[in-house]
């Protein structure tokens, strides 16, 4: 790349991600992961003397080498394949490149990962260190407010299998719409996720309850924030709770519910949430609905839990299993 084409590359990039936010709605974190794997792209072609209007796609080719011989995980390299590839079919779709380089590279390989998964028995476990303490009075009312938010988020998360960045940034608007369902019924939250999509996500009675109960201990202490456009206000850039502190202190709640740390996150929950469901007999499609997954094969990761099930019924009800 030489200096005269850095600028109009850089340039290049930037309208790219313009695009993404403006036609596709892509959320702030998917267009930083765009910019980095952009922006390595870009310094690993200058090495070469290229640029993205003149890059051959052996010199893509030559870039994914180098990152598989780094050391970077065939699903990471995949990413950042599937970035190359969406920036390159931008200039060419605005005519900035008569050609397409990358039309025609295939990933690398990968396993079928399956997703890590909590028993019920476990996130009951999570659930009950969540719970306990919640009104007593000895503890500190700073304290019990930070347990009875930890508590919100939990059980809110595993009601409605949300993603870490909708449940952190919940309006109070949502909040205050699944207030005023029947007091019988959980509700429903209004979710704006990827793309702009909005779609309802179930809440439970005990969500509900925890949400109203960890509203009025927020407002009792703290009635400015509480009247915040965010349901988990703080004081931080973005005003609401970050994902970095709530993966923090679930960490600390599986320690205390006597599971190891490493194994459960917030996407573990997500991921628990739809895996319950499938064992307990939802169709597929509607469990796709509920994660907000624009295309199915997303959701098939957890056709493992399907088969099984097949599994059991065919052992269970075939006339002809009958293993007297």
């Amino acid at each position: 790349m030489t200096d005269k084409s850095a600028p109009a590359s850089r340039a290049a990039v930037k309208d790219f991600l313009a695009m993404l936010a403006a036609e596709r709605g892509a959320a702030k974190n998917t267009l930083d992961a765009y910019a980095r794997d952009l922006g390595d792209y870009l310094l690993a072609l200058a090495r070469r003397q290229r640029d993205p209007f003149s890059a051959t796609a052996q010199d893509i080719r030559e870039h994914l080498a180098d990152l598989a011989q780094a050391g970077l995980k065939p699903t990471s390299s995949a990413r950042k394949l599937s970035a190359i590839r969406q920036f390159h079919r931008f200039l060419s779709t605005e005519e900035r490149r008569p050609d397409d380089p990358a039309v025609l590279l295939e990933g690398p390989r990968q396993g079928r990962r399956l997703p890590k998964i909590l028993s019920v028995a476990e996130v009951d476990a999570i659930l009950q260190v969540c719970r306990e303490g919640l009104d007593d009075p000895a503890r500190p009312a700073e304290d019990r407010l930070r347990a009875r938010r930890a508590a919100c988020l939990v059980e809110v998360l595993y009601a409605s299998g949300l993603r870490v960045s909708e449940l952190v940034a919940l309006p109070l608007t949502s909040a205050k719409q699944a207030e005023k369902t029947p007091e019988r019924s959980g509700g429903f939250l209004t979710i704006k996720g990827k793309g702009g999509r909005e779609r309802l996500a179930p809440l439970t009675g005990h969500a509900r309850e925890a949400i109203a109960a960890y509203r009025r201990q927020l407002l009792e202490l703290h009635p400015e924030a509480a009247k915040q456009k965010w349901l988990f206000p703080s004081i931080g850039e973005s005003g609401h709770l970050t994902r970095q502190v709530f993966a923090r202190e679930l960490k600390f709640l599986a320690a205390a519910a006597g599971l190891s740390p490493q194994k459960v996150s917030p996407h573990v929950l997500r991921h628990a949430f739809a895996s319950h469901l499938l064992q307990n007999g939802a169709d597929l499609r509607v469990v796709q609905e509920l994660l907000g997954h624009a295309d199915i094969a997303t959701t098939q990761i957890y056709t493992h839990v399907l088969d099984e099930r097949l599994k059991a019924m065919v052992r269970d009800l075939h006339p002809l299993n009958d293993e007297e």
